[in-house]
């Protein structure tokens, strides 16, 4: 039996609220194991990857890189239509990634003599994951690998799991050569982002890591911050669909349905001001997950569902910003309205033509998004991820002098009298010996 909390969002209990709005990632509760294999794969390399290739992936394997024969046998077998499907997904990311691309190098005179500005340079290396296990994901390779490559990165590696027979899915494969990866390799969970975090014999280190993954990827990844730097937490997928009466229920709900098929820790809500509709999608969501593809997933994953009744869109607004969603569909008559006071969420989806698998796939938006409640102080993945900024001054004598005074006043009140008289040499101030 399916239970999803169906309620008045004025009658949630304190604890109901917070368990809501918490979704616990699991962190905590995984952090100690992850340690540990990021320990061993940073001192024994090849070796720990392939001891834990073996025990959590069931494959044993003798070289991890992807071979050219490999990526020519995935060639072939994926057919012309499905290839070319894959080719327009890429072309609209990257069309997308590419109107996001700041000027390489900008100045503005601040006063006579006083030019600054600010030159963007991309990093050298970026390791990307790509999720497999239940499904495999060439769309994550796309979405992280073309942005990488318009941003301008030198180097970029997927990693990705292997399948039980030891190779990586033809279309995974597919789609890092139409994306442009350099070298793929064969490795999942916390031992690819160790290898990718502190290099191996095989695995080139990186100096950013990039994806989306389950609660020990994520771990993994706030683990090695200090090593490389990471996007941000991006684990169980997540969906709150705002709507009113206008709303269509069997699209609602088929939303719903589609996001709890990732994951049994995937979150799927709808927060709405019809209690009609709220019905509605409620026998939808029921009736729909006996029949989808992926039931028994879908069935558990619908346990951390829940169908909300505001009273007022406001009060919905205000939920979704507490929530502060992965994704955020908007299904009401005025979303110009609510899209206005959205402060906190990783992707927003208009309409009832707009729903997530749209950008999931196809419409160029970028679908690695932070997760459980990090949309209030994270961006979902964009061309700055894989750029570094410098801010540069050209100052002329006058400039400099303009600005004296007070370098040489505010230098001398934090005591620092070399930084004053650094200032003062270009005046033709000695100091005395």
């Amino acid at each position: 039996m399916i239970i999803m909390l169906f309620k008045k969002l004025s009658d949630v209990s304190e604890a109901e609220m917070q368990r809501l709005i918490s979704r616990g990632s699991g962190l905590a509760d995984v952090g100690d194991t992850v340690s540990a294999v990021l320990s061993d794969v940073r001192m024994k390399g090849d070796a720990a990857l392939r001891e834990y290739t073996k025990k959590f992936d069931k494959v044993e394997l003798a070289n991890f890189e992807v071979s050219e024969e490999e990526f020519e046998k995935a060639l072939s077998e994926i057919g012309s239509e499905l290839l070319g499907h894959l080719r327009i997904a890429a072309e609209n990311i990257r069309a997308f990634h590419r109107a996001q691309m700041p000027e390489t190098t900008w100045f503005m005179e601040l006063q006579p003599g006083v030019v600054l500005g600010q030159k963007a340079t991309p990093l050298e290396s970026v390791g990307a994951y790509a999720p497999g296990g239940r499904a495999s994901y060439p769309s994550t390779v796309l979405m992280t690998v073309i942005p990488a490559r318009v941003a301008g990165v030198e180097q970029v590696i997927v990693c990705t799991p292997p399948r039980a027979d030891g190779s990586v899915h033809p279309l995974t494969l597919a789609a890092a050569k139409v994306a442009g990866a350099d070298k793929v390799f064969k490795l999942g969970g916390v031992q690819a982002i160790g290898a990718m975090a502190y290099g191996t014999e095989t695995v080139p280190r990186v100096d950013k890591i990039v994806g989306p993954g389950n609660v020990f990827v994520t771990s993994a990844k706030m683990q090695v911050r200090d090593i490389a730097e990471i996007d941000f937490p991006a684990g169980p997928s997540e969906v709150l669909i705002i709507a009113d009466e206008s709303a269509d229920a069997a699209m609602a709900a088929s939303d719903i349905i589609a996001q709890a098929e990732h994951d049994p820790n995937a979150v799927s809500m709808l927060v709405t001001t019809s209690e009609t509709l709220a019905e509605e999608v409620e026998q939808e969501v029921l009736a729909q997950a006996e029949s989808t593809a992926r039931s028994e997933i879908v069935k558990i994953s619908l346990e951390n569902a829940a169908v909300l009744i505001a009273d007022s869109l406001d009060q919905c607004i205000d939920f979704s910003n507490k929530f502060a969603p992965e994704h955020l569909e908007i299904m009401v008559e005025d979303s110009d309205f609510v899209l206005g006071r959205i402060k906190n969420a990783g992707s927003i989806f208009i309409g009832n033509y707009a729903p997530v698998p749209v950008g999931d796939y196809a419409s160029g938006t970028n679908h690695v998004l932070p997760t459980a409640g990090y949309a209030k102080i994270y961006s979902g993945l964009n061309i700055n991820h894989f750029l570094k900024y410098s801010s540069i001054q050209k100052i002329s004598k006058s400039g400099l002098e303009s600005l004296k005074e007070t370098v040489i006043a505010l230098a001398e009140e934090e005591g620092l009298k070399a930084h004053a008289d650094s200032i003062r040499a270009r005046f033709g101030y000695r100091p005395s010996k």
